[in-house]
């Protein structure tokens, strides 16, 4: 581990300089085992470069139809590598007004909807010029004074920080800490942030991660334009056909044809929701696994979900590991997933790693902007998951053994709206995997119906490199699938960690 410097002054006398002086304490580095096990909504801090193209536009009205399921603690306008020179906060505020026109029908739906003033007090903006050259000791801008306040809220959850584009806000907030606290003080502070970025935006992120070691981020590093998008998983959200590589995804449910029927016709929400540029909700995925889908991905990034799975690597040029892309094939276990697309070949990608939960996500939009119109009656809502007596998404750990049995029975399940319901349990094959951790297997016996007999047939699947490591225990990510025969289909997942022993 390197050691961690301190960037006490930054100066613009045309250029910026960095004075640097030696650490007096050692930042303990992230363990890529945490599990999150708060319970609760996660808490998120939004860094948007809304205004530069549609796609955050579209990103903010999906967001804003899941403000039951996520505590929403700040909404930042910030620059970016494409918006350099100025912020779009009356953008958000506008999006923010129609959210408001719409939440008396929300409500009819499901509790817990913020009022819009209440969202609108969040509304500020970040720096006001381009990357770490809007970065200094006098330049703190009222959202970074507000992700500061945020975080230093006493509250056991960690603050997800969503960043859409320029990650220069969040860099103001640590070097204010830095400069204004004991390193103790700013290494708890950083210990309670969750960082995902769409790329890298402009320059911040790699000084933040360079300076702030132990700060748990999601990114694939990436040269301040565009040119790296193509390999990040996050255009698994809707890149089929702009950057093409989403072969075996069904592109219709991100064409404007489809959005046009089941998202932008819909209500004062649905005409935020513009035509796209290049591609859909490019910034959906650093906040869409915080959704209450049963997934639980925001636990740990390994767990894969609707915002992908990431592995802890070190991807090149950066000075320590990351949740990022890549891996070691010697494990069988890289960023990527092997998923069957709609036309029944199988495609291994870090893009499928978001494209393969589509459908789920699509409809999930659609109903929820059909909740923001319609009368109770005249909507889907989704099942309720319940497996062995456990209700609620939160996940399931069961202790099991090579050879015996484990009985998962969800026959309590039920749905809203009283429709036939549909059952798939499955093993999430790649899930879970931390540096060191077994990874075991298991066979279905059951697999499409309400009741499931899995059994562990090892703790640990063989490499493809033969080793005579003996190995004791391993995990195994079992997910259920119930989705409904509502329109649109609504799926709700419920995930089952195993402990295998040998």
């Amino acid at each position: 581990m390197r050691s961690q410097v301190f960037f006490n002054r930054l100066f613009l006398p045309g250029l910026f300089a960095l004075i640097l002086q030696p650490a007096t304490a050692q930042p303990q580095p992230y363990d890529p085992a945490t599990i999150d096990t708060f319970a609760g909504r996660p808490r998120l801090f939004v860094l948007t470069d809304m205004g530069n193209e549609p796609d955050d536009q579209m990103s903010m009205v999906r967001l804003l139809v899941y403000a039951n399921e996520i505590d929403i603690e700040g909404l930042v306008a910030t620059t970016s590598t494409w918006q350099r020179t100025r912020t779009n906060p009356h953008t958000i505020r506008d999006i923010v007004a129609s959210y408001g026109e719409v939440r008396s029908n929300l409500l009819l739906h499901a509790p817990g909807w913020p009022e819009a003033a209440a969202l609108d007090a969040l509304v500020v903006s970040g720096q006001p010029a381009y990357g770490m050259a809007a970065v200094g000791s006098d330049q703190l801008s009222a959202g970074a004074e507000a992700l500061i306040r945020a975080g230093d809220k006493p509250d056991n959850r960690p603050l997800w920080v969503s960043v859409w584009g320029g990650a220069n806000t969040l860099a103001q907030a640590l070097l204010t800490l830095r400069e204004t606290r004991t390193p103790e003080q700013v290494e708890a502070f950083v210990r309670k942030l969750r960082v995902y970025s769409i790329s890298d935006q402009d320059d911040a992120g790699s000084w933040i991660r360079r300076e702030f070691p132990g700060l748990f981020y999601i990114v694939e590093p990436s040269p301040q334009d565009a040119s790296a998008y193509y390999y990040a998983t996050w255009t698994g959200i809707a890149g089929d056909i702009f950057y093409r590589n989403g072969a075996g995804a069904d592109s219709t449910l991100i064409s404007n044809a489809w959005l046009e029927t089941h998202i932008r016709a819909k209500g004062p929400l649905g005409a935020h929701y513009l035509r796209f540029d290049y591609i859909m909700e490019g910034d959906t995925p650093a906040y869409l696994g915080l959704t209450n889908n049963g997934l639980n991905s925001y636990r740990n990034p390994s767990w894969g979900g609707w915002s992908g799975r990431y592995i802890w690597t070190q991807p090149h040029g950066e000075t320590h590991p990351i949740w990022s892309q890549g891996g070691d094939l010697t494990s069988r276990v890289t960023s990527q997933d092997e998923v069957v697309g709609v036309d029944g070949k199988t495609y291994i990608s870090d893009h499928a790693t978001i494209w393969r939960w589509r459908a789920a996500y699509q409809n999930d939009f659609a109903a929820r902007m059909d909740w923001s119109v319609q009368p109770f009656t005249r909507a889907n809502h989704p099942p309720a998951i319940v497996i062995n007596s456990a209700l609620g998404a939160a996940p399931l750990y069961l202790d099991a053994r090579v050879g015996e049995e484990v009985v998962l029975d969800a026959r309590p399940t039920s749905d809203p709206d009283a429709h036939p319901l549909r059952y798939r349990w499955f093993h999430y094959l790649e899930a879970g995997y931390t540096p060191g951790q077994g990874m075991a297997a298991v066979s279905i016996a059951g697999a499409n119906t309400a009741r499931a007999v899995v059994t562990p047939t090892a703790a640990c699947r063989p490499n493809w490199l033969a080793t005579n490591r003996a190995c004791a225990e391993g995990i195994a990510h079992i997910i259920l699938e119930v989705t409904d025969g509502g329109t649109p289909a609504l799926t709700r997942y419920k995930r089952v960690v195993l402990r295998v022993r040998g």
